[in-house]
């Protein structure tokens, strides 16, 4: 093995450690923190959309932290769908709250920001929830679009979704005509998803981040949400 390689795989495993050092500390900050999703809303700025939030699994919408805070500085109205919990409903289920909140919410024109599962659950609303258009799209954070090989390893129900095959995923792969309308962000190496989140049809942004959660800290990641957001209203 090159030195090349052997410095490319030790990259990689201090990617994943400090990933999953990052999903610890924010998951301990949504059990143990005191957010107001309140400190999000308000009136956005002109030309510029709402926007709604969808955790991935087992990840409650403080995981999203960094991202909220980022959209509510460049004038978007930012929504939290705390009904969501942490998000281990079906697709079918999370999406029907997602769309409750948005009829609730008297919302005309939106865009949704994903991160993993969430980015599924955002695809499954542009397919089966979006008769009157109000969702302009979609912007999807390492999003498992063709699944995860690694999800034969954890058989959990939960899990299965994530499985290359699945009834779920396989329904919405072959719904190729709302790809047009999400951008899926995604990194050169994201332990989760070994083969990548690129999606035909979407506009596919891929940085030089690493890992699965911790690009969502990271300004390049939210450089191309803000973008994507802007493409999408366009």
């Amino acid at each position: 093995m090159t030195a090349r390689r052997l410095g490319g795989a030790g990259a990689d495993l201090a990617a994943w450690a400090r990933d999953y050092a990052y999903a610890l500390r924010w998951q301990a900050a949504g059990l143990l923190g005191r957010w107001d999703p309140a400190h999000y809303r308000a009136p956005g700025e002109p030309g510029k959309l709402p926007v709604v939030l969808i955790p991935g699994i087992y990840e409650s919408w403080t995981f999203m932290l960094p991202v909220a805070g980022f959209l509510r500085e460049h004038g978007h109205d930012v929504h939290v769908v705390e009904d969501l919990r942490y998000n281990t409903g079906t697709l079918e289920e999370m999406a029907a709250l997602v769309d409750e909140h948005i009829r609730r919410e008297g919302l005309e024109r939106c865009v949704l920001v994903a991160h993993s599962k969430g980015g599924l659950i955002g695809k499954h609303l542009l397919v089966h929830h979006n008769e009157r258009t109000v969702i302009q799209g979609l912007v999807a954070v390492n999003t498992p679009f063709s699944g995860s090989v690694l999800a034969r390893l954890l058989p959990l129900p939960t899990i299965r979704v994530f499985l290359p095959h699945s009834p779920e995923l396989t329904a919405l792969t072959t719904s190729r005509e709302v790809n047009r309308h999400i951008v899926s962000v995604y990194g050169r190496f994201d332990p989760h998803i070994p083969g990548g989140s690129r999606l035909e049809g979407a506009r596919n942004v891929r940085l030089g981040t690493r890992g699965h959660f911790l690009p969502l800290s990271d300004p390049r990641v939210h450089r191309a949400i803000v973008e994507g957001i802007g493409a999408l209203g366009r």
